[in-house]
Parts: structure tokens; C-alpha cells; sequence
């Protein structure tokens, strides 16, 4: 089934129509007489005109935030095409194709993650499937960081982008090999596996999908080649007048032979190299040569480079620490972003295949149950305010893609991509990888997404069961 024949369940007038499309690579959101997400009723099509009506959907009754608009309140959304055209107190219900019941919902702009790792099968068991990252689990935007490279663009631009549901971005690897088999090789990432040029040409000429670049600044790598790569990288962002996105915290084991690096003097090296727009990634990593010193304190160079215009993604993964992220947020550092970083070595549901000896053996091996909405979860548990949450994953994100005309925000014109959530309330816990436990009583859970107006019930196997306290 193509593209268009999915997309034709905003056209459908009737009841046996809409009950009988399916998405191609996974399971819409069917219309159900008395289902928790749709309320159709037999009565409400059959009146409907058989001509076309004002609404093929409308979402109704959620409680919409919004922080760029500062919105927050309950309302209906109206969308027509695809796109965005109404959003009031409340809509005549007739006037739609179908209805989505978002009572005691939250309903934001589609969501944006900014760390991925979606470039199955060429990232090897690192890359997951796009949609069951993306749409599946309530998410809209996903930026691959650090997959494709100039190398290896193309295949991303045509097995992924132009076939997922999912809206794709990528942060282009300075690298040439990219995340081939998910940074396996450091031997592959010293000066000789850079090629600024070929790089930049290829991103100049495919800058509706890279919106960024991908670099390493970890003592694995400083042992072997010093900042070279990173100053190599931090050329070819400025070249482009894109954002240069760092992974901070050990990658790759430091050289047995020579002095050990020390992971202060890194992050004191690397941070006047960056300039306003740049992102420092996983400012809550357990490994050393993040935020937090050896001596158990912010780096005072972190707040000289905010105050500078650099810019915090949480970059999640395996890396997160409940301790190191507490420490961080009481010194008033807040995330201006917030990515996921699911890939096949962290997640609770592995790729097919995967041998689980060499899963638990990588570097980035995890077994602490997470994804986007459970890492919402825990900034809120950790302080920050539900519309700072929110934010981390709309608004932000969308400055970072340098598209927040577009994307970020729920207003009338733009594309229907929405997501929807509900918090549940009980006694709930949430683990890092450091064998942490913290007890919350709000959880974060997706609902579903629509993109471009076509909806999608969140039903990945990559979002954990909730784990009672």
C-alpha cells in the first residue's frame, strides 16, 4: 500500500473505509465506537455530508501546551489537508471525518527528538527503526546524530527520509564512516577519517536534511589524537553556519601506553572551541569527562560557555546519572533540549538477532528501561516544571533545526504534526545505569502522534511498562 492510499483515511465518509486502513509498516490508530483515543459513533457518520466536510479530524478536548505561544489550556485542534485549521474552544463535532477524544490528555506540538540512532542495518545493531522511535512512540521529528556521512547520506536520504512516516533530520558525522557499527572502531575516527571538504560539499548540497554536525570530545579519543578532530569539525559547522553538536563522557578505552588524559583538562580544551548555537551533549553522563568534575563539582567553563550561547542537549542513552544530573540542575543549569539516544545496545527491546554476550560487552550497553517520555519523567521528578519539559522537546528543538516556522509549536496553518500524552499518577519507579532507583508519582506516557495530520497509536516495543513502586 502506498503513501497516498494511507493518507486517504482523511477522505474516507464512511465507517467500513475508515476501519479498514492500516499503515504500511505498523498499526494506525483504527477508529473505534467506544475506544479510548476515537470517539465514533455510527450516528455522527451517518449524518456526516457526503460532500467534502470543514475537518477531516478533530482532536477534542485536550488540554494543549504549548510553551512558544505560552498556551495552556483546554481546546479543540481542527485539521484539514494535513494541516492545522482551527484550534477553539470547542468545535462543532459534526463537522468532522472523525473525532479524537483527548479528554485528560495532554496535547503538544509534535514532538522532536534530538538524539537518535535510526540508520538501521548501515549503524549495524545500533540503528532502530525509525517509525518505532519516531511516530510509534509519539514522536514526530527525530535527528539522527552522528549515522549518516558524506559517505553514506544518500542511502539515508532514500531508504529512510523519503519512505518513513517520521519526520527525519540528521546531525551529518565529520567523520566518513559515520556511525558504521555504531562507533565500534576509534581507529576510524582519528584525523585520517575526516575529509572537511567532501563533507561540506555534500552537506551544502543537502541542507533540508543536515542540520547539523556530529563529534567526539572523550578522553578515548583525546589519548590517541588530542582536539584535532574536534577542531576539524568545528570547521567545517562554521563553514556551513551549522550548530557543532559534542558527545561528552568516555567513548573508546584510553591508549595502555602514555599518560592517562585527564577528562578536566578536556572539557577545559574543548569549550572555547565552540561558539553560540553549538550543543554540549550529555551534561548527566556517569562517565568521566562531562559536566561534573572529578572532585564532584561543576566545571566552572560549563557556565562560561552557556553565558556564551552554547546550548545543553540531555542526550540520555546509558549515560544518564540521577546524581550527576541532580548535582547540574542545583547549580542552575537547566537543558535547552532533550534526545533520547535509544539504540539497540540500550534499549529493552534489542534488535532481532542481537547476541546478547556482545550486547552486554558494548560501551553502551544499558539496562535501565527508558525512552523519551520516560526521560520527561525524570526531569520533572528532578525539578523542572512540566512546561520546561515540554519545551525541551518542542520549541527547543525546533530553534536548534533552525525551523521554528514550521515545526515546535500548535498554530493554525502549520502541519498537523501533534503528539499526545497522558500522566499518570501513582507510585512509580525510574532507574539509571549507575543501579540508581528513584520513586516518582507523575509518569509521562505516549499516546499517540499524528504527523501531517495522519495518526498513529503509540504501540512501539520500545516504550517500557511502567514500573510500580
Amino acid at each position: 500500500m502506498g503513501y497516498a492510499d494511507r493518507a486517504y483515511i482523511h477522505q474516507c465518509t464512511s465507517y467500513l473505509s475508515l476501519y479498514r486502513v492500516e499503515a504500511g509498516i505498523g498499526q494506525r490508530c483504527r477508529p473505534s465506537i467506544d475506544g479510548p483515543i476515537r470517539r465514533h459513533t455510527w450516528r455522527n457518520l451517518r449524518e456526516s455530508p457526503m460532500g467534502p466536510t470543514q475537518y477531516n479530524t478533530i482532536i477534542s478536548g485536550g488540554r494543549l501546551i504549548d510553551p512558544a505561544t505560552g498556551v495552556d489550556n483546554v481546546a479543540d485542534i481542527g485539521i484539514l489537508d494535513g494541516r492545522i485549521a482551527a484550534i477553539e474552544p470547542s468545535l462543532d463535532k459534526q463537522s468532522a471525518t472523525e473525532v479524537i477524544d483527548a479528554d485528560n490528555k495532554i496535547v503538544t506540538a509534535g514532538m522532536i527528538d534530538t538524539h537518535g540512532h535510526i540508520y538501521q542495518h548501515v549503524t549495524g545493531k545500533f540503528g532502530l527503526d525509525p517509525d518505532m522511535v519516531g511516530v510509534r512512540s509519539g514522536v514526530t521529528t527525530i535527528i539522527d546524530q552522528g549515522g549518516p556521512s558524506c559517505m553514506t547520506l544518500g542511502g539515508f536520504r532514500h531508504y529512510l527520509a523519503e519512505r518513513s512516516h517520521t519526520r527525519l533530520y540528521c546531525f551529518i558525522s565529520a567523520y566518513l564512516v559515520g556511525g558504521l557499527e555504531g562507533h565500534m572502531y576509534p581507529d576510524l575516527y582519528g584525523p585520517t577519517g575526516v575529509n572537511p571538504e567532501h563533507t561540506i560539499r555534500v552537506a551544502r548540497d543537502n541542507l533540508d536534511l543536515v542540520r547539523g554536525i556530529k563529534a567526539h570530545a572523550e578522553i578515548g579519543g583525546q589519548s590517541r589524537w588530542g582536539l584535532e578532530v574536534i577542531k576539524v569539525g568545528k570547521r567545517i559547522a562554521s563553514e556551513l553556519d551549522l550548530p557543532l553538536y559534542i558527545h561528552l563522557g568516555q567513548l573508546w578505552p584510553s591508549l595502555e601506553e602514555g599518560p592517562v588524559p585527564d577528562p578536566d583538562e578536556l572539557i577545559r580544551e574543548l569549550v572555547p572551541i565552540m561558539s553560540e548555537g553549538d550543543m554540549l551533549a550529555h551534561p548527566f553522563t556517569r562517565h568521566p569527562g562531562g559536566f561534573v568534575s572529578e572532585t564532584g563539582e561543576v566545571h566552572p567553563i560549563v557556565f562560561e560557555a552557556i553565558d556564551r550561547g552554547v546550548k545543553v542537549d540531555v542526550g540520555h542513552g546509558s549515560h544518564f546519572s540521577f546524581e550527576v544530573a541532580k548535582k547540574v540542575l542545583d547549580a542552575g543549569i537547566k537543558p535547552f533540549t532533550l534526545g533520547a539516544d535509544m539504540h539497540g545496545y540500550n534499549v529493552t527491546a534489542p534488535p532481532a538477532g542481537m547476541d546478547q554476550g556482545v550486547r552486554e560487552s558494548n560501551p553502551f550497553f544499558g539496562i535501565a528501561p527508558f525512552n523519551l517520555t520516560v526521560a520527561m519523567s525524570e526531569l520533572l521528578t528532578l525539578g523542572m516544571s512540566l512546561h520546561e519539559v515540554i519545551a525541551t522537546v518542542t520549541q527547543n528543538p525546533a530553534t536548534v533545526l533552525g525551523k521554528s516556522a514550521e515545526l515546535g509549536s500548535l498554530a493554525v496553518g502549520r502541519s498537523a504534526d501533534i503528539s499526545m500524552l497522558d500522566i499518570q499518577h501513582g507510585r512509580f519507579k525510574l532507574f539509571d545505569n549507575s543501579g540508581v532507583e528513584v520513586v516518582t508519582d507523575k509518569l509521562i506516557r505516549p499516546v499517540m502522534a499524528l504527523k501531517d495530520g495522519v495518526a498513529f497509536k503509540a504501540d512501539s516495543p520500545l516504550i517500557p511498562d511502567p514500573v510500580l513502586a
